[in-house]
């Protein structure tokens, strides 16, 4: 059965790197799986989208309609897009049929750490304002299928906490 992951979080969560280590388990099970990435995405089909809430709505429209269109196919997609809004997230569980929110949870400070595309250092320098998850919007999911604490975990541990939930979701 496919299935989309939808994993959400502010920048610095962790996403892109629980979405490929997910996605290398998956193949090694046998499954199919792809990625879905949401800086990939609008890199690549349209760089020049702000991040107004208008267009932060309509990029995640087209990340449903590639996820939905892959699980539709017998794909797993492993969606991995900060998604700031909770009216996305829900449209995206409306319109895909099997469906599971992983929420990666983790304290500001260790994103500021972490911090993979500088974008921290640029906010907290001022050259980069209403940061997702520091001075900008983020609504917490409010009843994700999953909660992680990637401060907590080992990516291994995210895995196979993904994994434990979408066989007790029916979906492996």
């Amino acid at each position: 059965m496919s299935f989309v992951v939808w994993i959400t979080g502010p920048s610095g969560a962790g996403k892109t790197t629980l979405a490929n280590a997910l996605h290398e388990k998956l193949e090694e099970m046998g499954y199919t799986a792809e990625v879905l990435d949401g800086d990939g995405i609008r890199s690549k089909l349209y760089p020049d989208l702000g991040f107004s809430r208008e267009e932060r709505e309509m990029h995640n429209k087209v990340v449903v309609h590639f996820a939905e269109t892959l699980a539709r196919n017998g794909v797993i997609a492993i969606v991995s897009v900060i998604a700031p809004y909770r009216s996305s997230r829900e449209y995206a569980r409306k319109e895909i049929k099997n469906f599971m929110e992983v929420y990666l949870k983790c304290p500001v400070d260790v994103r500021i750490k972490r911090d993979p595309k500088g974008l921290y250092n640029k906010a907290l320098k001022g050259e980069l304002k209403e940061l997702t998850g520091l001075d900008g919007v983020y609504e917490e999911p409010e009843n994700p299928e999953l909660v992680l604490h990637t401060h907590r975990m080992s990516v291994e541990e995210e895995v196979e906490a993904v994994i434990r939930k979408a066989k007790e979701m029916g979906f492996l």
